[in-house]
């Protein structure tokens, strides 16, 4: 396979004189799946989105189809036969899925029942369970990034760049997904891969090349790689004994009872759900999407409410509370960090410390008086090194930085108010592996410290390895609590799905 259809030479981009990716040399061969992996701030998505006309290279050249082209916009991109799904959703929130697939596509006079009808049967091709007429706002995150793959498809694209397409999906859900790449690929799609997951690299890709510091470490056949090779290429050092570790051979003991939930009810997602977290301990939780986790935990959180009937109790240090919004949760010491940190964990025009200043301020529900900025300033400054944000200060902008670093300011965020009680929903979703190891020890910190830690997560060998009880959701409801020491991969799914 020598046909080559993008290639870049000496590609390199500057943010504030800081180079993002730096002297990359990189080649896309025509009907391969090439997979992109590093570490957060390695220079992936820069480097796709030079590729998607988002940004355009200080220095260097890109040539598409052997001819040299700079295109500053996504749709030259998409002229020029290069479309991306981007990690963070860009659909438009209050259009139909059907408008989002034919968003820039429409006739001079559209029928929307014929766009309804097209967009059905095109999803259906993709074995895509999503409704046209549905309004884009109302869809899961999982829906969401299928839409985003439909469309990509659609657009009949040469060159296809995935950016953590699989993040949001279940196990069937990335089945299909899978299926489809190799299809497209059958067509002689040209397909970037960038993912976190690394056996889904060495599963899919045809050649992987790994990026570190904004550079171009290696590229090579996939048979040639297995996990270690990446990871030791990716971090400088072998990380494969510690990431998620081996069986756990002892658990912390039980502190307090800090929160007790009983009978919880909010339809159609939660049914009935009773559990309780202690101090001093990992609390996971692990369910199949829709299994009614994350608003279990949201209602805790004032972030939604249950049911105003019947709705059942939540119990903070032996005292019931029902908490509307998030302001007086927070002020009672719970934390809630959001799994979808784009849409709900900060504010993308703000710097670091602004943001992580606005974490603060919201422990008083009442605002305060006198705002310091130099308060803010140290704020800043103080979370960034605790948890060792790479940035180029703390006035960088949120959108300047990579999805594992927005992470580590998401958590920021919430560990400056000094909580009891923190809630971590899908902790390392989209982040790479140096990252997953920084936040895995801040976690097992937490808990060391005596405070209780809640871990809803899908990857069942972040739930085993840090967890100390696991508590197994289904439909709604806790069905099954088991000790980290006794807990097997085939115990917690046969609790899961039976």
């Amino acid at each position: 396979m020598t046909d080559t259809v993008i290639s870049l030479e000496k590609a390199t981009k500057l943010y504030s004189g800081v180079a993002a990716i730096e002297d990359i040399d990189f080649d896309l061969w025509r009907g391969e799946i090439h997979a992109l992996v590093g570490e957060n701030g390695a220079g992936k998505s820069t480097l796709t989105k030079v590729m998607a006309g988002v940004v355009t290279l200080s220095s260097g050249t890109m040539k598409i189809d052997g001819k040299e082209a700079a295109p500053s916009t996504p749709l030259e991109a998409r002229h020029l036969g290069v479309a991306m799904v981007f990690q963070e959703n860009s659909l438009v929130p209050t259009m139909t899925v059907a408008q989002n697939l034919f968003l820039g596509q429409e006739r001079y006079f559209n029928r929307l029942r014929g766009i309804n009808i097209a967009a059905q049967q095109f999803l259906q091709s993709l074995n895509f369970d999503v409704s046209p007429t549905a309004v884009v706002d109302t869809l899961g995150a999982a829906k969401k990034q299928m839409v985003e793959i439909a469309r990509a498809v659609l657009h009949k694209a040469k060159v296809i760049i995935f950016d953590e397409p699989t993040a949001s999906l279940t196990p069937e859900e990335r089945k299909y997904f899978f299926d489809l790449v190799r299809n497209l690929k059958g067509r002689g799609v040209s397909i970037i891969f960038i993912s976190h997951a690394l056996e889904e690299a060495l599963e899919l890709a045809d050649r992987i090349t790994v990026l570190r510091d904004s550079k171009a470490v290696v590229t090579d056949d996939a048979a040639n790689f297995d996990r270690a090779r990446i990871v030791k290429a990716m971090v400088g050092r072998d990380l494969s004994d510690t990431l998620y570790g081996t069986k756990k051979t002892t658990v912390r003991r039980a502190g307090k009872r800090v929160l007790t939930i009983q009978n919880l009810k909010m339809a159609p997602m939660v049914k009935n759900n009773s559990l309780s977290v202690f101090a001093g301990q990992v609390t996971g939780v692990f369910g199949l999407v829709g299994a009614g986790r994350t608003e279990t935990f949201k209602i805790v959180a004032g972030v939604i409410k249950r049911d105003f009937f019947h709705g059942g109790e939540v119990i903070l240090h032996q005292k019931p509370v029902r908490y509307r919004v998030p302001a007086p949760a927070i002020k009672a010491g719970i934390a809630y960090i959001t799994e979808d940190r784009k849409a709900e964990g900060f504010f993308e025009t703000f710097s670091i410390a602004r943001n992580i200043y606005l974490g603060l301020l919201a422990k008083f529900p009442k605002g305060r008086a006198i705002l310091s900025k130099r308060e803010q300033t140290q704020a800043g400054s103080n979370w960034i090194e605790r948890l060792n944000v790479r940035a180029i200060g703390d006035a960088a902008k949120m959108i300047e930085l990579s999805g594992g670093n927005q992470q580590k300011v998401v958590i920021a965020k919430s560990l400056v108010q000094e909580p009891d009680i923190i809630i971590f929903d899908e902790p390392t979703r989209g982040v790479d592996v140096g990252a997953i190891e920084e936040i895995h020890e801040l976690i097992n910190r937490l808990a060391d410290e005596g405070k209780a830690v809640v871990m809803i997560s899908s990857y069942l060998p972040e739930v085993m390895g840090l967890s100390d009880r696991i508590l197994v959701s289904r439909q709604g409801k806790v069905v099954e609590e088991l000790s980290a020491l006794e807990a097997t991969e085939e115990k917690i799914m046969y609790a899961a799905i039976h």
